[in-house]
This record gives C-alpha cells, sequence and structure tokens, in this order.
C-alpha cells in the first residue's frame, strides 16, 4: 500500500543527494524490453539508475541483487521485494541441475526489463572487474532484449564505504547505445565488447 511512496521518496533522496544527471548518449528512455548493465562500486547503484529513469520506465525495470544480502533483514527484504520489485538470484548454485539465470529469464518472459551488474561484485577502484558469464547467457537465452550499457559516475565518492553522510558531489548516468549478440559471436568476443562499450562511457575516456 505504501510502496508507492517509500519508491518516490527514495528516488526523491537519491536525485537530491546526488544531483543526478541522465545522459542519453546512445538511446533514448523508449518502452523497450532492456537489460540495462552497469559498473558496480556500491551498494545504491541500482538505486541511483532506477531513478534515473523516467517514471514510465521504472514501472517496467527491475534490479537483479543478490539474495544472500539483500535478504539478511526485513527492511532489505521490504526495500528489495516490496518496494523495487528486485529479482533476487542465489550466488551460489546448489546443485548442478539449478539455473542461477532463470528467476532473470522468468522476468524477462513476463515482459520486463532489469538492471544488472555483470562485475558481479563491487568494485572499489577504478575501472571495470572481468564481466561475469551472465550477461552472456541472458543475451543468448533472452536476444529480444536490448542490452544498455549504463556507466553510473561518482556514485562511490560521493558516499564511500564506511561514511555516514555523504559528499556533495554530481553523479551522472550516461546510457549507451543498444547491443545484442552477434550470430557466431563466443563468449569471450562478447564479454570483451560489452565491457569495452561500458568503459567508453566512463567520463575519463571522453
Amino acid at each position: 500500500m505504501f510502496e508507492p511512496l517509500v519508491a518516490t521518496i527514495i528516488t526523491a533522496g537519491a536525485r537530491s543527494v546526488t544531483g543526478a544527471r541522465s545522459l542519453w548518449l546512445g538511446c533514448t528512455p523508449e518502452p523497450n524490453q532492456r537489460i540495462y548493465f552497469a559498473n558496480h562500486s556500491s551498494h545504491g547503484d541500482f538505486v541511483l539508475l532506477w531513478a534515473s529513469l523516467p517514471p514510465q520506465l521504472r514501472k517496467l525495470t527491475r534490479p537483479v541483487a543478490a539474495g544472500d544480502y539483500w535478504q539478511k533483514t526485513p527492511l532489505r527484504r521490504y526495500i528489495i521485494s516490496g518496494v523495487f520489485n528486485g529479482v533476487l538470484i542465489d550466488r551460489e548454485r546448489k546443485t548442478p541441475e539449478s539455473n542461477p539465470l532463470q528467476p532473470m529469464l522468468d522476468a524477462l518472459q513476463w515482459g520486463d526489463s532489469l538492471i544488472i551488474f555483470p562485475e558481479g561484485t563491487r568494485n572499489l577502484e577504478d575501472g571495470l572487474l572481468p564481466f561475469k558469464s551472465g550477461l552472456y547467457h541472458l543475451a543468448k537465452s533472452y536476444p529480444q532484449a536490448e542490452l544498455v550499457p549504463v556507466w553510473i559516475a561518482n556514485l562511490n565518492r560521493v558516499m564511500p564505504k564506511g561514511r555516514v553522510l555523504p559528499l556533495p558531489l554530481l553523479c551522472t548516468t550516461s546510457f549507451g547505445a543498444p547491443l545484442r549478440l552477434e550470430e557466431d559471436e563466443s563468449k569471450e568476443q562478447f564479454l570483451t565488447r560489452s565491457r569495452d562499450a561500458l568503459l567508453a562511457l566512463a567520463p575519463e575516456q571522453h
């Protein structure tokens, strides 16, 4: 009942604290089914990216999050499931038959767009960690969705690890041109191309 109001408060707070700007450099904010893939330096990354989307796109877009982190406390469970309708994944394959990508594939089949972080963990340094293979398998299993790189700039400096109050720095989310898996493109080639497309959006690359 109160979830839309909570989402509005969190969104407004994120944009106010960061002065967030959305730069649509390679695409426009259209209601196409998309997989937004971004660099990952903070637990607030998906909040800022989600807040950077127009309201009509937020309703269609679900952040993918690690279940082991977001299910630890009732508040986290409420935020990720009740407010953001997140897709929770199990980062550890408990049986050979289990597919950690299945919740994401189910969400795509339902018509949702996704926010994912292909590095797989937070990177507190500059640049990007090597991409995990999940992005490739999603692109291969669900080619209908556009793959949109999004560079989130400065959020790790606004709220560095261990800091209680944010620093007043401007954050930007830069949206690049959509990608698709090419015919006969190998996993390694695709992940390298996707990673390069994301790095090209970093401010220091301009």
